[in-house]
């Protein structure tokens, strides 16, 4: 039994990495924290955790917690992070990494060095749909990819207003933009599919310079990008163009997945409206044909196979299974680092207008 520390267990852990960990017998939930003992409190009550921690180092150094999953915001990650390598603890941690490529790395550097088993929530890599295409174009289904393209809705963020709770994105240092969280998402679903990009031509357009805070009458300073566009080439020598576009939501056709190639073309869009690319299910068509996920795909109890909990239970499921070998799982810390560089050279590539190619 893998014994698993939560830090940020309300939020987004609260439906996703909770019920996900519940659902699999490989792992208990011993302890959860949040940024104060009483919420702590709370939400130990609500999943029925033994310990509640106001501070994330004492729940990293916990003899009954083996593994520790960062589910805070994106500029809080390594500090957690750290704290759980200092205590010799295996770690999962939310998208993105850190703040930017260079905290990526350290972090990747010292999770080696610690000897741990370590893993970034990068959904995509293991949706069942995502597979599957990408099982379908290595076997030839339409013959030799030629192109790519995504179109996809990076509501809530980008538009002319934001929610009171994340006005913190509109500050790109704290590492949570329409680029690193939701183009970032976006494009590992992609490479998952079809391969890994290996260079990039970009554009950052930002619409809004001042965003309404909604419910108020409130503005705000916004330097972040309202849309993400960009073309390149993958490691196949096929094309890719995607466009993440902002907006205030809610989230409607969500994504549009087309691939083409030599003898056919493959498309994909949400099963369900509203949902991203990376969390739900799609519908995949050759030409006419409609082509059902086949059930060995899906790995996870019936209880979360979908919504957000779905993939992530997946990527616990690779996480057991990595400790169990003495293996690192993947998408692993060094997943997180590339990934980490293709944003870092798409914003290079908007900022001077040049080609650049992905280290």
């Amino acid at each position: 039994m893998i014994r698993v520390g939560v830090v940020g267990a309300t939020g987004w852990a609260d439906g996703s990495h909770l019920p996900a960990l519940a659902a699999l017998e490989a792992f208990e939930v011993t302890a959860v924290a949040t940024t104060s003992q009483a919420s702590a409190d709370r939400a130990a009550s609500a999943h029925g955790v033994r310990l509640a921690f106001a501070d994330a180092g004492e729940l990293a150094a916990h003899p009954d917690v083996d593994l520790v999953v960062v589910s805070v915001k994106a500029s809080g990650h390594a500090d957690v992070i750290r704290a759980a390598l200092k205590a010799g603890k295996h770690v999962v941690s939310e998208w993105p990494l850190g703040v930017d490529a260079e905290e990526a790395r350290e972090l990747a550097e010292a999770a080696t060095a610690a000897g741990v088993v370590h893993a970034v929530v990068l959904q995509g890599h293991h949706s069942p749909s995502a597979r599957f295409a990408a099982d379908l174009l290595a076997e030839g289904r339409i013959g030799t990819l030629e192109s790519v393209a995504l179109i996809a809705e990076g509501a809530p963020w980008g538009g002319s207003r934001i929610w009171p709770n994340l006005v913190f994105g509109l500050d790109p240092s704290g590492g949570t933009t329409i680029l690193s969280i939701m183009a970032g998402h976006f494009l590992a679903a992609l490479e998952r599919v079809a391969g890994p990009l290996t260079e990039v031509s970009a554009r950052l357009p930002r619409t809004h310079d001042h965003v309404l805070v909604a419910g108020t009458e409130r503005t705000v300073p916004n330097a972040t990008p309202s849309h993400v566009l960009l073309h390149g080439m993958l490691a196949s020598g096929a094309t890719a163009s995607v466009t993440v576009h902002g907006g205030n939501g809610p989230i409607q056709d969500a994504f549009l997945l087309k691939l083409v190639g030599s003898d056919g073309t493959l498309t994909a869009t949400p099963a369900q409206r509203e949902t991203f690319i990376h969390w739900g299910d799609w519908d995949i068509r050759i030409g006419d044909d409609i082509l059902a996920v086949p059930d060995t795909y899906r790995t996870v109890p019936a209880g979360v196979r979908s919504g957000p909990p779905a993939n992530i239970a997946a990527l616990y499921q690779e996480v057991a299974e990595a400790i169990a070998e003495g293996r690192q799982p993947h998408p692993s810390f060094e997943t997180a680092l590339r990934h980490h560089r293709l944003l870092a050279a798409i914003e290079r590539s908007a900022a001077d207008g040049t080609a650049q190619v992905i280290p």
